[in-house]
């Protein structure tokens, strides 16, 4: 892992292939970089960094209100490792997508191309799953971990390994995310959001709804919709091969695009 230090933090980040322009992938909450796994392996979608969020993995932690103050932390935690490493496009799931979004809406982020797997424009958490995350940690993730909720049909090493990153992560800093995400809403400014877009999710995601997609479809001025068969909220890691190829697809056809004259 490598770090770069920002805001009096640490925040680290795993690059991996060779290029000058990799991938940059935001994870969700309660997650660290290891949920691109899939992605940055040999034979996933091309040269990428995985960060791991303020809190998460091996970056530091800050003293955060949930909701605006995290979004911020979060977006230039994505700004300082995409000036460390060239990285033009972003990735991301979940809050991760929300944080991709507002670091582009708020802090003038201008990428390439954005990937929004798995999200919305808006990412209202139920009353019930909040409490849960409050008092109930262990009740909060065997929900999470209920069908069609996360995974759609995964092995249960999946299951453990993704249990186990939320445990790593801690019932603080999961349920700030999650809280953060209960306040996240730009459906009103969408339409500044001019880069390349493609919305992406399982056709089971039960967290954040296939109508979430094609929402994000309709409104962003250029965005294509994907829903990929057998899978739900995690489907990068779900169905790997065909969320990598389906990726690799888009981001060929538009980071090789031509310039408007």
């Amino acid at each position: 892992m490598e770090t770069v230090t920002h805001a009096g933090r640490e925040v680290a980040y795993r690059r991996t292939g060779d290029g000058d322009s990799p991938v940059l992938y935001v994870h969700g909450a309660g997650g660290d970089h290891r949920l691109w796994v899939e992605q940055y392996a040999p034979n996933g979608v091309g040269p990428a960094v995985a960060l791991d969020l303020t809190g998460h993995g091996e970056s530091d932690d800050a003293d955060l209100d949930s909701g605006t103050e995290t979004l911020d932390a979060y977006a230039r935690d994505v700004l300082a490792v995409a000036s460390e490493t060239g990285a033009a496009t972003l990735v991301g799931n979940s809050m991760g997508g929300a944080v991709a979004l507002w670091a582009v809406l708020e802090h003038g982020f201008d990428p390439e191309a954005l990937v929004l797997c798995g999200t919305g424009a808006k990412l209202a958490v139920g009353d019930e799953l909040l409490s849960m995350f409050d008092g109930e940690f262990d009740a909060a993730l065997e929900t999470l971990a209920a069908p069609n909720l996360l995974f759609h049909d995964p092995d249960g090493g999946v299951v453990a390994r993704t249990t186990a990153a939320f445990h790593e992560t801690g019932q603080a800093v999961t349920t700030r995310d999650f809280r953060t995400c209960d306040t996240f809403d730009v459906r009103d400014r969408l339409d500044e959001v001019d880069v390349p877009a493609l919305a992406i999710t399982g056709e089971h995601d039960g967290m954040t709804p296939p109508s979430f997609t094609e929402y994000l479809g309709r409104e962003l001025p250029d965005c294509e919709v994907t829903l990929i068969d057998d899978c739900a909220h995690l489907s990068m890691l779900e169905r790997p091969v065909v969320w990598n190829e389906r990726v690799r697809t888009f981001l060929g056809k538009e980071l090789h695009r031509v310039p408007d004259s």
